[in-house]
């Protein structure tokens, strides 16, 4: 049984999906809906900044959401034409909107619109410097969840990202999340590392961005996904529009719940993980947390022999 998977943040890099927009039509369709519709702040068009970024705006979020978002949904489009019929998709945090627009619950164009303000409000609900992210490395959950207690201090800095393979992402006020890495350390973390991103997403501090982003979701047209997703919530099922939604709304101010997700798949039956888009960060994190699984990526037109057992003859 086949999963298609998308990342998130943190995948992009100028120059992903080289190739996709010249050599399959379905992807270059993909890219011509985005560079129609993310023009607002744009000297260059969203085609150019991904593949050369001369301005570095793939560092900011709000650029970054729809650049990767455009270049998964690309590449999924060229697997779909050639044969993809995966039995479940899930997404890591931005991933997941990638895999409601390939479930059908999402059209592409309402969601590379959504993602760009998501991306906005995320960064407006924090003032660049006053929040930060770490990913620490060797501890279990309850213990990371003890190192932020302890050093918390009235302040925010909690897990945002439950990554398995004894990953996971805290995000807070900056100044509770390195004292939180120090604590992390001394507990016997065998890594404790600042990560290098524009706002402390999944936590409590984006709850501002929820709220300015909730009412346009609500009004977004939506249809019933054709494949069941996986939310990052809480790794169940979202098999209907209404619960699509409340789920992409939860998850802006919530802790990604990554392992879980994969943890539910392999309970489902799946066996195959396709991840679709730039980098293979899913993939590594899959192969410690389901070992038996078999990982594939597709990023780029050069991958597409790596993925023809999964694709129709």
């Amino acid at each position: 049984m086949i999963a298609v998977i998308f990342p998130g943040q943190g995948s992009q890099k100028a120059g992903m999906g080289q190739g996709l927009k010249e050599s399959f039509p379905e992807s270059k369709k993909i890219y011509d809906i985005a560079d129609s519709l993310i023009t607002d702040g744009m000297s260059e068009s969203l085609s150019q900044l991904i593949a050369e970024d001369q301005e570095k705006k793939l560092t900011l979020t709000e650029y970054t959401q729809p650049a990767v978002l455009t270049v998964s949904i690309a590449a999924y489009c060229a697997l779909k034409a050639r044969g993809l019929q995966p039995a479940w998709v899930a997404g890591h945090s931005l991933g997941e909107y990638s895999a409601h627009v390939a479930a059908g619950t999402l059209k592409f164009k309402d969601a590379v619109r959504i993602v760009r303000r998501r991306g906005r409000y995320m960064q407006e609900a924090v003032p660049v410097g006053q929040g930060a992210m770490a990913a620490i490395l060797g501890l279990d959950e309850d213990t990371v969840k003890r190192a932020c207690l302890e050093v918390a201090e009235g302040d925010v800095v909690t897990p945002a990202n439950l990554n398995g393979g004894s990953q996971i992402v805290i995000a807070g006020e900056k100044k509770a999340v390195y004292r939180a890495v120090e604590r992390a350390k001394a507990l016997g973390a065998r890594r404790a590392i600042p990560l290098p991103v524009s706002a402390p997403f999944h936590c409590t501090l984006m709850r501002s961005a929820q709220d300015r982003l909730e009412p346009e979701l609500r009004v977004l047209p939506v249809s019933d996904p054709v494949y069941p997703v996986i939310a990052n919530v809480d790794a169940e099922p979202k098999r209907d529009s209404k619960s699509a939604i409340q789920a992409l709304v939860d998850q802006v101010s919530a802790p990604v719940q990554w392992e879980a997700v994969v943890k539910r798949l392999a309970t489902e039956g799946v066996t195959t993980y396709v991840e679709v888009g730039p980098g293979t960060v899913l993939s590594g994190l899959i192969r410690k947390i389901h070992p038996e699984a078999k990982t594939l990526h597709f990023g780029a037109p050069t991958d597409l022999p790596k993925v023809s057992s999964v694709l129709a003859s």
